[in-house]
């Protein structure tokens, strides 16, 4: 059972304010990628985007993508018992530490039977057996020209591991090295997907969502709607 946390870690993060705009990589086919320990789910080579195949061999290990992971109807009952929440809520259009720009956001511990189920299932694919997890479950709307900057969350309240599942839009996320900006990859992240960073794609790297305006996948755009991301994570090891 997930251990009971009242820290968001998204409220929490460090910032990562390199280069921005880079030259866009190649996609390379990287369906037969070792998964990661406790589960097959790998990462599709039509959904990555890497500046090389050494950035992908880093972050393959920890970086997972499942299309399609719920269905249409599971989207609609997470969205149905989401909205009557987050209407009550106005959009920011800027977090406290200038990550998040066009959003508003809950943490939720109680959900229907049904939205449990899922949300288990989600836990379930990205977490080994037994691994203490963070009760509360962050779920972020992002509105159509919202975005997020580059960070890498803090390690102060958060794990090694985030889980995310996609509603209502696909989008962009860009993972960049901290160490070296040239070394960076774009993840598409299609709508009702779940994806799982985690390890050296967790720390060593940065993520973002890209803007509406700059929501390019290998040169193709895409297009940018209202984002609700529902997100799991780990407990830090103490």
């Amino acid at each position: 059972m997930a251990a009971p946390s009242a820290r968001c870690c998204l409220g929490n993060m460090r910032l990562w304010l390199g280069g921005v705009r880079r030259p866009r990589g190649l996609v390379v086919a990287v369906s037969g990628l070792c998964a990661r320990r406790h589960h097959v789910t790998s990462l599709p080579g039509n959904h990555v985007s890497p500046s090389s195949p050494a950035v992908l061999s880093q972050l393959s290990p920890g970086l997972t993508l499942q299309p399609d992971f719920i269905t249409t109807e599971e989207e609609a009952l997470l969205c149905r018992e989401l909205e009557p929440v987050l209407r009550k809520k106005r959009y920011e259009g800027g977090h406290w530490d200038d990550a998040i720009h066009g959003f508003r956001e809950v943490e939720r511990q109680y959900w229907s039977p049904d939205s449990s189920a899922i949300i288990q299932r989600a836990r379930d694919k990205a977490f080994p057996p037994g691994e203490n997890q963070l009760s509360l479950v962050h779920v972020l709307d992002l509105q159509k020209d919202g975005y997020i900057k580059p960070h890498v969350d803090s390690v102060k309240f958060c794990g090694s591991t985030i889980a995310g599942i996609c509603l209502l839009s696909s989008s962009v996320m860009r993972l960049v090295s901290v160490d070296n900006p040239e070394e960076r990859a774009d993840l598409l992240l299609p709508r009702r997907c779940l994806y799982v960073i985690s390890d050296v794609a967790r720390y060593k790297f940065t993520h973002e969502i890209l803007r509406c305006e700059d929501s390019f996948f290998s040169g193709v755009p895409v297009p940018r709607e209202r984002r609700i991301s529902v997100i799991c994570r780990n407990l830090p090891v103490s």
